[in-house]
């Protein structure tokens, strides 16, 4: 039998993540309102399937069938435009991520590089839909998230940056085989605050409460969404648990070991899916823990705390590495 030609395997097995990580993120939408309803002595949805194990399908439906309203002053072309170039980032990021070893869509070999470059596209479609919407609600959302988004990225990036020191390279499987013996979670003093540094830049940076200023509900309503309805508002919301799914797994990755784990080795992708829903419900749980602040306090974290003490980080941990002798745990 002639085997398949590599670009043929390529296509499939994107779109075998792509459908995948689509029925993901849609479920991870029910874990976080019956975990939020939880937290606050709630029961969450329960009425559309088992435990309401069918709202996430019921919700999908319903915005498909809502109308498409675009406003009459809107930039049409651009507005439209805004939810495609705002979600296709977010999906992207899921390519260079290895769920086992040989087992993802390309493992390259500056993996680490692409899945950062790629995630920070989403501010571009962002923008987009709070610019063209010729709404001033949705600018001086998209104006805030611009802000923030770009300030926290830079100790996103530092955090992800003590794994790469630590394993030596910047491909994402070794950085996941490297921490067969040790978790960098683990690793003494650098993996703790390491991981901190990372988990607070990520809600920043995922604009989750407390830094959701671009859609304060008080002032912003929807914030940059405002506008959107319909499957267009479902392209957005889509795209953004996608990203938070991504970082989740990322994370898992860089610090809680990826698919190492106790029994065979084919528990190894679900060992790594169980550590990223952990990551995603502790955003969740700082989401529903805590109160709103300012944007200047936002500032203040991210340039006057957290990308001081990350810095620090990069290089006490290229310090290690050099005393040490060699990268690697």
């Amino acid at each position: 039998m002639t085997p398949l030609p590599d670009a043929v395997v390529g296509a499939i097995a994107g779109v075998a993540l792509l459908l995948t990580v689509v029925g993901l993120v849609t479920y991870v939408t029910l874990l976080e309102r019956k975990f939020a309803a939880r937290m606050q002595s709630r029961v969450g949805p329960y009425r559309v399937g088992w435990h309401g194990i069918l709202q996430p399908i019921a919700d999908a439906v319903k915005l498909m069938m809502k109308e498409d309203i675009v406003p009459r002053e809107a930039d049409r072309r651009i507005f439209n435009l805004a939810p495609v170039v705002f979600l296709v980032p977010c999906l992207l990021i899921f390519a260079t991520i290895p769920f086992a070893p040989g087992l993802g869509v390309a493992d390259l070999n500056i993996g680490i590089l692409f899945f950062l470059a790629v995630s920070s596209m989403e501010i571009v479609g962002l923008f987009m839909a709070g610019w063209s919407s010729n709404n001033k609600y949705a600018l001086i959302s998209a104006m805030r998230a611009v802000n923030q988004i770009i300030s926290y990225d830079l100790p996103f990036l530092l955090a992800a940056l003590i794994p790469v020191l630590l394993t030596g390279s910047l491909r994402l499987s070794d950085i996941a085989s490297a921490q067969s013996g040790l978790w960098f979670i683990a690793y003494p003093v650098l993996g703790q605050l390491g991981f901190l540094a990372f988990v607070i830049a990520s809600v920043a940076a995922e604009n989750r409460v407390p830094f959701d200023i671009l859609e304060a509900e008080s002032e912003l309503v929807a914030g940059f969404r405002v506008e959107y309805s319909g499957m267009k508002f479902a392209l957005i919301q889509l795209g953004e648990y996608a990203h938070v799914l991504g970082t989740s797994f990322l994370g898992a990755l860089l610090f809680l070991g990826a698919w190492a784990g106790p029994g065979p080795e084919w528990l190894g992708p679900v060992w790594f899916l169980a550590k990223a829903l952990f990551m995603f419900l502790v955003i969740t749980w700082i989401r529903w823990s805590f109160v709103r602040i300012r944007v200047d306090q936002i500032l203040q974290i991210s340039w006057k705390l957290l990308l001081p003490l990350t810095m620090l980080l990069v290089m006490a941990t290229a310090i290690a590495v050099v005393w040490r002798g060699a990268p690697g745990v």
